[in-house]
């Protein structure tokens, strides 16, 4: 039996673990020393007991936790076991899907912030193709063109907490957008009606609707108080072009610049309305 034993020190060493890894499986009954010696309490092991090393690598490495892998292993059940596999499965494709969209967030945060750089000047109307995007929304509760920026807070917060009941991981909150409908808009009259989340792609759990491709009339502003002086020049802009306004207005958020100030929003805006022309 002497021939036959492996230190703790050596079957760690042998499986490129730590001797603490080992002495934690034993007391999860993961794996069970061979034989301890009653007079000095020193665990031995035995050179097959490899193989249930590596099957608890193996699962490691499939992202199971060890109290997974423990209920695996205590079931003794290949049809229990097959349940637990699939579930695992299942969870992993959540994760990266999850994985697959804040990459996509990224990309869409590159593409804003070179946006950003390569912007028109502010202030300065322009007909601008744009192409397909979606949105979710939900109405404006508060009126932050009378009100001021703390109720546009205050709408956004109501936004952020409904996207998160859906489980809508919050990166997908930062393109936001707020609309005033054609007729008031048209009037002059700054009525907030929704805000949204914008997205060039549906965004998996959200019923997103299509804002179709089209010809907007723009001006970007850099901050939430020139969107109030923008918007009648912007209108203004419309009527004396002869365009047909063909939808909402809207104020898209290009890109926050929150990192310079932490008492206020900084924000570069896209303020924008779909125009049609007369033949």
């Amino acid at each position: 039996m002497e021939d036959c034993r492996i230190s703790i020190g050596k079957m760690a060493e042998l499986n490129h673990v730590s001797i603490a890894t080992l002495r934690l499986y034993d007391e999860m009954n993961l794996l069970k020393p061979f034989y301890i010696d009653p007079e000095t309490n020193y665990r031995y092991y035995r050179i097959e007991q490899n193989s249930r090393l590596d099957l608890i690598a193996y699962m490691k490495d499939l992202g199971m936790s060890l109290k997974e892998i423990q209920k695996i292993l205590a079931k003794e059940n290949i049809d229990e076991i097959e349940e637990i596999l699939s579930r695992k499965k299942e969870q992993i494709f959540q994760e990266m899907r999850k994985l697959k969209d804040r990459l996509q967030s990224i990309d869409d945060s590159i593409k804003k912030i070179e946006q950003y750089r390569n912007s028109p000047r502010t202030g300065i109307c322009s007909l601008e193709y744009i192409s397909q995007r979606y949105y979710y929304g939900i109405p404006c509760q508060y009126d932050f063109y009378e009100n001021g920026i703390s109720e546009y807070e205050k709408d956004l917060l109501s936004l952020r907490n409904h996207l998160l009941e859906k489980n809508i991981e919050q990166v997908y909150s930062y393109n936001i957008g707020t609309s005033i409908c054609k007729e008031d808009f048209v009037s002059g009259k700054l009525n907030c009606k929704d805000i949204f989340v914008f997205s060039d792609h549906k965004v998996e759990g959200l019923s997103m609707s299509k804002m179709k491709a089209s010809m907007f009339a723009t001006i970007y502003a850099s901050s939430f108080e020139d969107e109030l002086s923008f918007i009648p020049k912007l209108l203004s802009y419309v009527n004396d072009n002869g365009y047909h306004i063909s939808g909402d207005y809207l104020c898209e958020v290009i890109t926050e610049f929150n990192v310079f100030t932490e008492n206020r929003r900084g924000m570069f805006l896209r303020l924008q309305v779909p125009v049609e022309f007369n033949p």
